[in-house]
């Protein structure tokens, strides 16, 4: 009986912790998945801040899609929209602290596409 309560305890941690972890991935994937976020805050940590050359470096994005994105980053507070009175109004985007938290797994996701990419040439 008490190795049934063992059992059934180790069974009910397992399910608590896989729940945990899927609701972990799927909250980091709410908020920086799809095809362009990462790569727009790539572009941004390289310098390039309005949209414009956000657009010329995240190659294929449309502007509607860009402008969406944009927003969705700064809904999230990776980066802050400025504005600058005068003419003409300059907008920039800026990277805010925040995205800095993104930097290990950006590195080990390149690691791997880098790694992924040899070994299908290599299978060809």
């Amino acid at each position: 009986m008490e190795a049934q309560n063992d059992i059934e305890e180790n069974n009910k941690e397992f399910t608590e912790e896989c729940t945990k972890l899927l609701m972990a991935m799927s909250d980091a994937l709410y908020v920086i998945g799809g095809k362009w976020k990462l790569m727009i805050i790539i572009a941004m940590a390289r310098g390039n801040n309005r949209f414009t050359e956000l657009q010329k470096k995240v190659t294929g994005i449309s502007a509607r899609v860009l402008s969406s994105e944009l927003k969705e980053l700064e809904l999230n507070g990776f980066i802050i929209k400025k504005v600058s009175v005068g003419y003409p109004v300059i907008i920039e985007y800026q990277l805010l602290p925040y995205s800095e938290t993104l930097e290990e797994m950006v590195g080990a996701m390149t690691r791997w596409g880098m790694q992924h990419r040899e070994k299908i040439k290599n299978d060809k």
